[in-house]
C-alpha cells in the first residue's frame, strides 16, 4: 500500500475545509488526513489534501504561492467582506472605465501591507478572529506584509469586477477586494472566490470528492505521484 498521497480536491461552495477532510476520511478510513491551507465555505477550487506520511510536509504547501479568481460586487460592503455577511455600508458606484480598473489593480502589485479581516481564522492571543466577530466583537489587528505578484482584470461590469491574483501565503482576498473597491471610489464585497492553484498544483489536476469516491485506489496512486512531484519541487 502507498503510505503517502497528495490529493487535489475541487472544493464546492458550502462545506468547510474540515468537512472535506471528513468526507475523505470516510473514503480512506485508515489514513491520517489533513489539508494544506483552508478555504472559506463560500469559496471553491483547489484544496490540497494530504494522506498518511504526506501530512508531515503540509508546511511546504501552506507557505506556497496561490492563485485566485475573485468576483467583487460593488456598492455594498458586508461585515464578513463576502456574500455570507450582513450589509454594513453602501455607496454609489462611479462609472468605471476598463483602463481605470486595470490601473487600480496593477497599483496593488508588489509588497502590500494588509489588515486581516475579523472574519478570519487568524489567531490573536489564542482566539480565532472569527469567533470574536460572531460575537460582534472587533479588536485591533496588526497589518501583515504580503506579496501580490500579479493582478489581472478578467471581466468588468457596471457594478462588478472579476479579477485574478497570484499572491504569497497569508493573503486575504476578501480584504484585497475591500481595498480595491475603496480605491475605485466605492465599497464592495466578494460574491465568488475560486482558488486556481496552490504551489505546483492547479485546478486542472483536481477532482471532486464524488470522483475520488468512485475510484479510491486509482486516486491514491495519482496522489502518490503528486507526493513524489512535490518532493522533487521542494528539492
Amino acid at each position: 500500500m502507498l503510505n503517502e498521497a497528495v490529493l487535489i480536491v475541487d472544493k464546492p461552495v458550502g462545506p468547510t475545509s474540515f468537512d472535506i477532510v471528513r468526507d475523505l476520511k470516510k473514503i480512506f478510513p485508515r489514513e491520517k488526513i489533513g489539508h494544506a491551507g483552508s478555504l472559506d465555505p463560500f469559496a471553491t477550487g483547489v484544496l490540497v489534501l494530504l494522506l498518511g506520511k504526506a501530512t508531515k510536509i503540509s508546511n511546504s504547501l501552506i507557505n506556497s504561492d496561490k492563485t485566485y479568481r475573485a468576483t467583487l460586487s460593488l456598492g455594498t460592503e458586508t461585515d464578513s467582506l463576502d456574500l455570507t455577511g450582513n450589509p454594513v455600508k453602501t455607496a454609489s458606484v462611479p462609472p468605471l472605465a476598463e483602463e481605470q480598473v486595470v490601473s487600480c489593480l496593477k497599483s496593488f502589485e508588489g509588497e502590500w501591507s494588509q489588515l486581516p479581516p475579523m472574519f478570519s481564522a487568524k489567531k490573536v492571543q489564542g482566539v480565532r478572529l472569527y469567533e470574536l466577530a460572531r460575537m460582534n466583537v472587533s479588536i485591533p489587528r496588526e497589518r501583515v506584509s504580503v506579496q501580490l505578484y500579479r493582478l489581472d482584470l478578467i471581466k468588468l461590469e457596471p457594478k462588478e469586477v472579476v479579477f485574478e491574483v497570484h499572491c504569497s501565503k497569508g493573503t486575504y482576498i476578501r480584504s484585497l477586494g475591500k481595498e480595491i473597491a475603496e480605491k475605485l471610489g466605492t465599497v464592495g464585497h466578494l460574491t465568488a472566490l475560486r482558488r486556481l492553484s496552490c504551489g505546483p498544483f492547479h485546478i486542472e489536476g483536481s477532482a471532486t470528492v464524488q470522483q475520488i469516491q468512485t475510484d479510491p485506489e486509482g486516486f491514491r496512486r495519482l496522489g502518490h505521484q503528486n507526493f513524489t512531484r512535490l518532493l522533487r519541487t521542494a528539492n
